[in-house]
């Protein structure tokens, strides 16, 4: 089994590492666009150019699925990557994971990016899944870049910001970007502490777990975690294969997936 994960820069470690823990005898692919990250500020186009160009080649490695790991990505270029490789290689998306935080109860707070912030894809999601609940959107800008970068100031400085934008009486914090995931905690002890008394633990939701599974169930492959580790790992960056992002090694999903490789024959 092969499953390939696409993302501009190291979003697509989460969804990765989900993936390697429900199947480690599972060979991964991860594509991403050094070259022309990031792709948040480009214009709709020019992210379908980009984003095309990863899946292409991933597909080229004949994985059986390909995960669109990006939150933008899926936005605005999920349909053009579907067409042109579906039904040969079936591709999932990444959605916020609204509907389950709202199903759990609000207040929810969902953090994105400056541009999903608003959009109306993200406002159509909190119209069909959160109707009735009070959700506050809160931009994030610098924090996607700090996290790709693994610049700690930046992501501590970004993670504060939004933590003042974020109300009170929350009860949890929707993480609308993938780069988001890989300082989930960091997150959650920034917002924690402002909480009302009376608000229990915060509650975080992002979106790896369920592509993982999602993932699984459009190929027809059932979760295996206590399957013998033999999966095998393809770096692919801007189309050439490579090594992972040093910056990458910082986070414990990267460090997981690496160490995972080394023991290969």
């Amino acid at each position: 089994m092969k499953i390939a994960l696409m993302d501009s820069g190291n979003g697509l470690l989460a969804a990765a590492a989900a993936v390697q823990r429900l199947r480690p005898d599972a060979d991964l692919v991860l594509s991403s666009d050094p070259d022309g990250m990031p792709w948040g500020p480009r214009t709709p186009e020019d992210i379908i150019a980009h984003a095309l160009a990863c899946a292409r080649s991933a597909a080229e490695l004949a994985p059986d699925a390909l995960i669109v790991a990006c939150n933008t990505a899926s936005v605005h270029a999920l349909a053009a990557i579907r067409a042109e490789l579906e039904p040969g290689i079936p591709v999932i998306g990444t959605v916020p994971a609204i509907k389950p935080a709202a199903a759990a109860g609000g207040p929810v707070a969902i953090w994105a990016t400056p541009g999903t912030t608003g959009s109306p894809y993200q406002r159509g999601l909190i119209r069909d899944f959160a109707a009735g609940v009070e959700v506050t959107e809160v931009p994030c800008p610098g924090l996607a870049d700090a996290v790709q970068y693994a610049d700690s100031a930046a992501v501590d400085a970004a993670v504060a910001a939004a933590a003042a934008l974020t109300p009170r009486n929350v009860r949890s914090v929707v993480l609308g970007c993938t780069h988001y995931e890989l300082v989930a905690e960091r997150i959650r002890a920034a917002v924690e502490p402002r909480l009302s008394p009376a608000v229990p633990r915060l509650a975080l939701y992002g979106s790896a777990e369920a592509v993982a599974a999602q993932t699984l169930r459009r190929i027809g492959a059932a979760p295996a975690p206590d399957a013998e580790p033999s999966g095998r790992l393809t770096v692919l960056l801007s189309g050439r294969e490579g090594t992972i992002d040093p910056a990458s090694l910082t986070y414990p999903e990267g460090r997981a997936l690496v160490e995972a490789a080394a023991v290969r024959p």
